[in-house]
């Protein structure tokens, strides 16, 4: 019998299909059984680099249902586990147009991102607590709410910070005390960073029953993943790297990107369709992560994600940037067309919520914002070469590399917020979903001559960051991040800017929630016209029946997006 390696995932839902995600011990033939109906779904596996997979589509389902489904591998149940303790895992689709997502039910969305699933060796911060998914999982076992979408905004795994057990495992293939020392080197090493990170019962138990949405960040990669042309400069001399790289992409492709792509997407996406058709799709797949790493225009990892009047846009800022200093963009032209496209696609008045997906912040606090930018300008030769050293060392050593540190996008993305937000008919609320930073905040700008032709309401735009799900943050960090916060540290940020010879932004940004710190998920809940945001704090302050200690959530902060001024909190 093939056993059930990893998964199932629960990955792209509607109204009517869904795709379930599963990696098995060998080749077979992969089902998902609906229960008390006709819907299901098989696929044959498929292979690369010794592994098997399998992506199941789903059809059949009856649009706003909750239906209950089990897994065989040619034949037999992998799924349920045998004697599991966890609820059925179902599949909860979409509603009918006339009750969708924002209309006559409230649709809640779950974002976090930067996620240890066990602690890297040698870490020297604080205790990191309990893991805010594990949380939510547990949670809800004990009979408390559920997202309807999960997104995981980069970082899922940490290809440079690795735990005990798997230093132990790469250290069984390879001599760690060679570079890449204990850091992953290629895709199979990839492989046991997920395992570590969904194998977990509860959060395996978790991913099975809500959606997921997903995107990289650099630690997906490694730290600092394209933050300038001398860091790739520097990576790509290494012989090294190009291995890390290549891993780095292929199991991001196989284990996150398809997932993220509808049935039909799928059926038109050639690379899938060569893996698929392969006795091993390795090497078609890696000739496809070679061309996206020597042109990022090869590969679109943005996607669109349509949940009946929101609209979510998962935003790439990793592997598509354009790094020469006199180029230098977050997204290149082609994508930041799609972009466009896609935000303004069904004009005025398509959408009641839009919300960009972005692992990286739009708007940071000010002080930081104001380094960013004077960093760049001095890198790209504004105050002379004798800074440009200087500059580019910072730049690394500080993770100088955020939207701010690419001011031709950030300006080029605030003008489409601002395009969107003053439509005649525009949507209630343009959210920025973010994390990265390793805590969260709420922040909205303060457009000035922002004016609806017609006398209509502007969307209320805003910038929601929460980070981590489970890690830390020195507490030098934390006093930093709240000084950037400070009336000192925005006079500092335009103090810098002036320096830098940059012109000042047309607009400023508030603080309206945080900064917070810990292990969090923030939830975004929209009905009709309305938009409200919860911010969660992970606990170990419960006990489950047995008296072992279980992991909560605790409220932190509530304020809303759409209607009136977000409620007071909490800003510790």
């Amino acid at each position: 019998m093939t056993g059930l390696r990893l998964g199932p995932l629960l990955r792209y839902v509607d109204q009517d299909t869904a795709t379930v995600w599963l990696e098995t011990e060998g080749p077979c033939e992969a089902e998902v059984h609906c229960e008390g109906s006709t819907a299901g779904g098989a696929a044959r596996t498929w292979r690369v680099a010794g592994h098997h997979y399998a992506l199941v589509t789903v059809v059949g389902l009856e649009p706003g249902s909750e239906t209950p489904y089990r897994v065989t591998l040619d034949g037999e149940q992998v799924w349920p586990l045998a004697d599991s303790a966890y609820p059925t895992s179902t599949i909860r689709t979409l509603p009918p147009p006339e009750a969708s997502p924002s209309g006559t039910e409230p649709f809640r969305i779950a974002f976090g991102s930067c996620r240890w699933a066990a602690r890297p060796a040698g870490s020297r911060h604080d205790p990191v607590g309990p893991d805010a998914l594990d949380a939510l999982a547990q949670q809800a076992i004990a009979g408390g709410p559920l997202p309807d979408v999960l997104l995981l905004l980069g970082d899922q795994v940490y290809a440079d910070e690795t735990s005990e057990r798997v230093r132990a495992k790469l250290a069984e293939r390879r001599d760690v005390e060679r570079p890449p020392w204990d850091q992953v080197a290629d895709y199979e090493e990839y492989t046991e960073l997920y395992y570590e990170s969904w194998l977990d019962p509860e959060v395996r138990w978790l991913l099975s029953t809500v959606p997921s949405c997903m995107i990289f960040d650099d630690h997906d990669v490694i730290d600092d993943w394209n933050t300038s042309e001398a860091w790739q400069r520097e990576m790509r001399a290494t012989d090294w790297w190009r291995e890390r790289i290549l891993g780095g992409l292929t199991s991001y492709w196989v284990y996150q990107h398809l997932g993220n792509l509808s049935p039909a997407e799928l059926a038109e996406n050639p690379v899938f369709a060569a893996v698929r058709h392969a006795e091993d799709g390795t090497p078609a797949l890696r000739a496809f992560a070679e061309r996206a790493d020597a042109d990022p225009a090869a590969a679109r990892w943005s996607y669109r994600r349509d949940f009946g009047r929101i609209r979510l846009l998962m935003v790439d800022t990793r592997a598509g940037r354009v790094l020469p200093e006199a180029e230098r963009r977050m997204v290149d032209d082609e994508e930041m067309d799609w972009l466009h496209e896609q935000v303004l696609d069904g004009g005025p008045g398509a959408v009641d919520h839009l919300l960009l997906g972005s692992s990286l912040p739009w708007l940071l606090p000010p002080a930081v914002h104001g380094l960013e930018t004077w960093n760049t300008a001095l890198c790209s030769g504004a105050r002379g070469a004798r800074w440009l050293g200087f500059s580019e060392k910072l730049r690394q050593r500080a993770d100088l590399e955020h939207w701010a540190a690419f001011p031709r996008s950030f300006q080029a993305l605030t003008e489409l917020i601002q395009r969107v937000a003053a439509d005649q008919e525009a949507p209630a609320s343009v959210s920025v979903l973010s994390g990265d930073v390793h805590h969260a905040y709420a922040a909205q700008p303060q457009f000035d001559d922002l004016k609806v032709s017609g006398g209509g309401r502007p969307a209320r735009v805003t910038q929601l960051t929460c980070s981590p799900i489970h890690n830390s943050i020195p507490a030098a960090m934390r006093s930093g991040f709240r000084f950037g916060w400070s009336r000192i540290g925005r006079r500092l940020g335009r103090a810098l800017i002036r320096h830098a010879r940059v012109e000042e932004l047309p607009f400023r940004w508030r603080r309206t929630g945080g900064p917070w710190f810990g292990n969090m998920l923030m939830t975004l809940t929209m009905h009709g016209r309305e938009a409200t945001y919860v911010l969660d704090r992970a606990s170990a302050a419960t006990s489950a029946p047995d008296g072992t200690p279980r992991s909560g959530l605790e409220r932190v902060f509530s304020g809303r997006l759409s209607g009136t001024e977000p409620a007071a909190g909490n800003d510790g």
